[in-house]
Order: C-alpha cells, then structure tokens, then sequence
C-alpha cells in the first residue's frame, strides 16, 4: 500500500499516527479484507482495536452486508449462546418468543466478537462449529442452520496463557487466527502521541466551544515519556480533562502532572524494558494469584531463615557454655572439653525449634490456590465496599469471571 492510499484509510477510520508497527497493522487489514478468512486483532485494552474490523469490512465483499460488533465480556455467561446463536420459545424461562442471534442476523456480513477470550468453554464449541461448517443450532431447538459471516476477533488478553490454563480451546485459537493482526500499546509508538493530543485538543475545543488546550515544550516531553497504561483511551480522556478543567490554554509540566495518575513512576525511554520489577503485567488472574503467592513464600522462606539462624545460634550457646569459659588460660580447654551442660544437645528439648520449622514448612505447602483466590478475592471486595467493577478492574479479571468466583466461593458481600 502507498502512502496516499495509506492516509486514506486513517483518515476514513480515524487512525492517527505515522508508527511503521501501526502503519503494518493497516497493511494487513487492507490485505486480507478481500478474502474470508478469520482474523485476530491483538493488543492491550485501550489502542483502538474496534477499528480494524471496521476496515476489514468495509474494504470486502461484504461491505454491503451487515456488521455487528460484539463485547463477548459484557454479555452473562447464562445468556450468550442466546445472545450469538438465538433460541426457540420456551427453551428457558423467558423465552416468550423466537429470537434470532447475532449469526443468524448477520448473514452475509461480519461480525466482530470483541474480548473473544473472556468466551465460556461451551460456547467456543459452537463458535468453533460455525468456524468450520458454517452451521449452528439454536438454543431449544435440534435444527442446524446455514450461514455466512465472516468472523473478527479481538483480545487483550494472553491467549496462549489462556490455552494452559484451560480457559481457552487450543483448536479455536487456530481458527481464529488464521492471520493475525497486532495493534502496539502507545507507549511503542511515542512519536504519535503529540499528534494525538493535538487531534483531541481540537475536537474537544469544537466539542465545547473553547479555545484547544497547547503543551509547552516541558509538558510535552512529559507526555511522551509517560507509560500509558490504557493508551489511546487513557490520553482521549486525559486531553478532555484538561480542556474542560484548566483556564489557561497552554499546559505546563506541572499542571499536566496533576493529571497524570503515578506520574512519578513514568519510565524515559533509555530505561523502558529494563526493569522487570517495573514492567508488571497480568494477563490474568491466574498470574496474580501465583505472584501473591510468591511472595508470600518469599516472606515465609525469610521467617524460617531468622528462626533457623536463632535456632543454631541457641545449640551453639549451649555446646559452649562453660562456668569457666572466661577464665584466662583455661577458656581453649573449656572449648575443647565441653561441660556436662554442652553435651545435651540432642535432647528433645534442644531440638524442637528445628522440628517445629520442619512442621511449619509441611503445613505451608498445603496452602491451596483456591483459598489464596479466595481471600485475595475477598480482601478486594472489603477494601472496596463491595464495588464489582473496581474490583474486577483491580484484579485485571472481566465482571463476569468475578460474578462466577463469587458464587463458586461463597463469598459474602
């Protein structure tokens, strides 16, 4: 693709940046449109993913057909297969009527199965059946039916961790990723962000009829030094703060800094990368589970460490404890005849901190995941006042998975 025709489609979808890794995402997407094969669109939340599946519609064949967008982790899990593939009257309470889903509707277009990793186990079976017979069944009902869609999805989760851990079907990812499509965080791409501060700025400033806001030289280095956790949704939302909030149109460091949450952890360019302590990131709950764990091993591996070294240092107390061991001359014999006192060390008594600690260290393996989940899960819903959705932002895990570990654990809100 040229660059004219390269501009064309950002500007027809609203891409802005000159990134070469954005630039190659467009180039694929354009390529591939024309056939029918299955496309995953990768990247962390917040880069603008919904795009491409627009472009991959609207330069096929089927452009003229339907599109359908839809957010898989926003749908409960007891009515999604309704929700995709439809159901008859009476298949479950409240089934009034025949309904038609989202594949049914969508014959002869594309839909767009955004979060596709956050998809129940049953639910990737009559995906996959639609993916390689282009058949399905209503909930309710035994009749399969045709159809003809050409499937997009998105993720910004770690599919093959997802495979491991059982949450995702190895023969689906397949499907789906028949060509893969990777949009890179704005962190990857920072010669864009000015570009994108300065495009909000002015549609905010139209939006509400004000003057756009303007970085100073400082401010802007700023901004483009920040991490950007949530990317391009993070910096839209950010500009508009500034637009509506500051009086004064030019932004300077310090005032941009009030908006930028742990400005203070922001990483320059020479450093990103090369510290793996700073550059956390959980895919899943799975992984945030095993780093509390971790440290609480890490804490239980340094108790055991002081009540070892203030065990051995009683033993050697009591081996070289004399009466006379201060008597000048005689302080060598004492150390090489022991006294009644040094030669009962194996007694039970001298022992049992170190049986102790053998038996602290068989009841700390027995610690389960499931009850770490548990009260991590527990902890967050306190400290939090039973908020869901902060919770579920919190630990990095879809509302939906949160409902489900409630009810699985019992847990008390």
């Amino acid at each position: 693709m040229n660059h004219s025709e390269l501009h064309t489609v950002k500007q027809r979808f609203g891409i802005i940046g000159n990134s070469e890794i954005l630039n190659r995402a467009i180039d694929i997407a354009v390529q591939v449109a024309p056939t029918d094969l299955s496309v995953l669109i990768t990247g962390e939340s917040g880069v603008g993913k919904e795009n491409f599946p627009q472009i991959i519609h609207n330069y096929s064949h089927r452009k003229h057909g339907a599109y359908i967008a839809v957010n898989c982790g926003a749908i409960p899990e007891g009515t999604i297969d309704s929700e995709l593939f439809g159901h008859e009257k009476g298949s479950f309470t409240g089934a009034t009527a025949d309904r038609k889903g989202y594949f049914e509707v969508a014959d002869g277009g594309t839909i767009f199965l955004d979060e596709v990793g956050e998809l129940p186990l049953s639910t990737q079976v009559r995906l996959l059946r639609v993916l390689e017979a282009g058949e399905f069944i209503k909930v309710g009902s035994s009749k399969t039916q045709k159809t003809d869609v050409r499937v997009v999805a998105a993720t910004n989760i770690n599919i093959m961790q997802a495979i491991r851990d059982g949450r995702f079907r190895e023969d689906l990812f397949y499907r789906l990723n028949t060509v893969p499509i990777f949009i890179p965080p704005l962190r990857e791409r920072r010669e864009d962000i000015p570009l994108l501060f300065r495009k909000f700025a002015a549609d905010f400033a139209e939006k509400y009829s004000m003057p756009p806001v303007r970085l100073s030289e400082d401010a802007r280095q700023i901004l483009m030094n920040y991490y950007w956790n949530g990317n391009v949704r993070q910096l839209k939302n950010i500009t508009e703060q500034i637009s509506v909030i500051e009086q004064q149109r030019e932004i300077n460091a310090s005032t941009l800094r009030m908006y930028l949450p742990n400005e203070n952890t922001e990483k320059l360019p020479a450093i990103i990368g090369g510290s793996k302590s700073e550059n956390k990131t959980f895919n899943n709950e799975r992984e945030i589970l095993y780093q509390v764990l971790f440290d609480m091993k890490k804490d239980i591996s340094d108790l055991k460490k002081v009540v070892n070294e203030l065990s051995s240092a009683q033993i050697q107390t009591d081996v070289s404890y004399s009466p006379t061991i201060l008597q000048g001359d005689n302080y060598v014999n004492q150390m090489n005849h022991p006294t009644e006192k040094s030669v009962k060390f194996n007694d039970v008594d001298d022992v049992e901190p170190i049986q102790e600690i053998e038996d602290y260290k068989e009841e700390d393996e027995k610690v389960s995941l499931e009850d770490m989940e548990r009260e991590l899960i527990r902890k967050s819903l306190e400290k939090h006042k039973g908020k869901r959705k902060i919770v579920a932002r919190e630990l990095k895990i879809s509302e939906r998975t949160l409902y489900r570990k409630i009810k699985d654990y019992e847990i008390e809100i």
